[in-house]
């Protein structure tokens, strides 16, 4: 009886444990006055230099948040202040928060083999001499030697305007995707967009090019594989779980009350400023729903979602993914073609303990087991389970133009992720 006793314990300790909560920098070593002077001051720099109008920065270590901090407004015009709650558009973090969590699901389950050719699953690349032999592995690690990127709105577009076999400014039961307010898409565009890839051309090196173009298709191959709705499958195996309540695709048709920071003034498409629909072009033309974007969150759902990838696959109480499969997909698989890539997730540049921090991705410090990913938007996530820090940095650096680039000139994000391993208290 008492070895149960012991027993229930251990495992309640190591329950409370494995949830994030709210805690002081010191009391994992680290000293406050220092995180907050720096982190300040590079906040500071990065709204007076117009690298964002407003940030929000998360750090938990140990399984303690121990920052959490909003900085500017939503836009230069100093109106609405970043709020701790605000959701953002995640772009491309969109990639290991969406689609991968539920391929790595799938593979620990046997129903996709990282090694088989991709036309296993997806057949219509069977017949496709430059396509037929791409592994999945290769697809999710940038090394398959699919081209970047297909602009599908220039399909949409005629001098300036939609056309109308595409678009229409009424839903209806053909055009049902919803791109923005008053824009809905033909349902049936999503198959040319399958059948564009399809016909793209692949470079015969087998070399690390970072692509988004499989991203594409795999919320449909995991419906094709499961037989349930990609989001219905997420939001079940995932998300409401996890306790995310934010994260999620089509936020302006959800019921919650977090406000939601603006993007970037279209002038090409939706000729206004995007606001709670995907700013990423292809992803808006599939109806928002995509695995290369569309998905929008707080920073503490994300913070949380991290968490239990640091935690092997574990979190509240559950097994979310073996830990075996987390290895798996996080760690390096190509260093030997100078690609750092994870199979979806990015690491550190090969060599980045050796680099300034100018020249490291991120910063310097962080260790080689670390992973995570960025946005174009300005969005930013981190795990290192080694240090046992989760870093989330999410602004909106695309207001009120995609020229604004002084986030990278400056090197923000590393320098911020920097902070946090210098505070130590000696």
């Amino acid at each position: 009886m008492f070895r149960n006793l012991l027993v229930c314990l251990f495992l309640c300790s190591q329950l409370t444990q494995a949830q994030l909560q709210y805690d002081t920098p010191e009391s994992v070593d680290l000293n406050s006055e220092y995180i907050q002077t720096k982190v300040d001051s590079i906040m500071t720099l990065g709204i007076t230099k117009k690298a964002f109008p407003g940030a929000q920065l998360l750090v938990a270590k140990q399984n303690k948040i121990i920052f959490h901090q909003a900085y500017g407004f939503h836009t230069f015009d100093s109106i609405q202040k970043v709020g701790l709650d605000d959701v953002y558009d995640l772009a491309s973090v969109t990639k290991i928060v969406g689609p991968l969590p539920a391929l790595m699901k799938l593979y620990e389950e046997g129903k996709l083999n990282l090694d088989v050719p991709f036309s296993t699953y997806w057949k219509s690349w069977r017949h496709k001499k430059d396509k037929k032999d791409i592994t999945l592995r290769e697809l999710l690690a940038h090394q398959s030697g699919l081209q970047p990127y297909i602009v599908f709105l220039s399909d949409v577009l005629k001098n300036g305007k939609p056309k109308n076999r595409f678009i229409h400014n009424k839903p209806s039961y053909r055009f049902s995707y919803q791109a923005y307010e008053n824009i809905y898409v033909k349902n049936r565009f999503k198959r040319k967009v399958f059948r564009e890839i399809k016909r793209s051309k692949v470079s015969d090196k087998k070399v690390y090019n970072y692509s988004g173009l499989a991203s594409l298709i795999y919320p449909q191959l995991i419906e094709n594989i499961t037989g349930e709705d990609y989001r219905t499958y997420l939001q079940y195996n995932f998300y409401s779980p996890l306790g995310c309540k934010t994260l999620g695709y089509l936020p302006s048709l959800k019921s919650f009350k977090n406000p939601i920071v603006p993007t970037e003034y279209d002038s090409i498409f939706r000729k206004t400023l995007t606001k709670g629909w995907v700013h990423d072009e292809n992803a808006a033309l599939l109806g928002g729903v995509s695995g290369n974007a569309g998905l929008f969150g707080s920073a503490l759902d994300l913070a949380t979602y991290m968490q239990m990838l640091l935690q092997k696959g574990f979190y509240n109480g559950k097994q979310f993914l073996k830990p075996s499969t987390v290895n798996e997909f996080t760690r390096i698989q190509y260093p030997e073609n100078a690609n750092r890539r994870g199979l979806g997730f990015d690491k550190p540049s090969i060599g980045n303990d050796t680099l300034s921090l100018k020249e490291a991705y991120p910063a310097p410090e962080v260790s080689a087991s670390s992973f995570g990913h960025a946005g174009f938007t300005g969005t930013f996530i981190w795990a290192d389970p080694e240090n046992e820090l989760v870093f989330v940095f999410l602004s909106n650096r695309v207001y009120p133009t995609r020229d604004h680039r002084n986030l990278y000139s400056l090197n923000i994000r590393s320098a911020l992720q920097e902070v946090f391993y210098k505070a130590k208290i000696d």
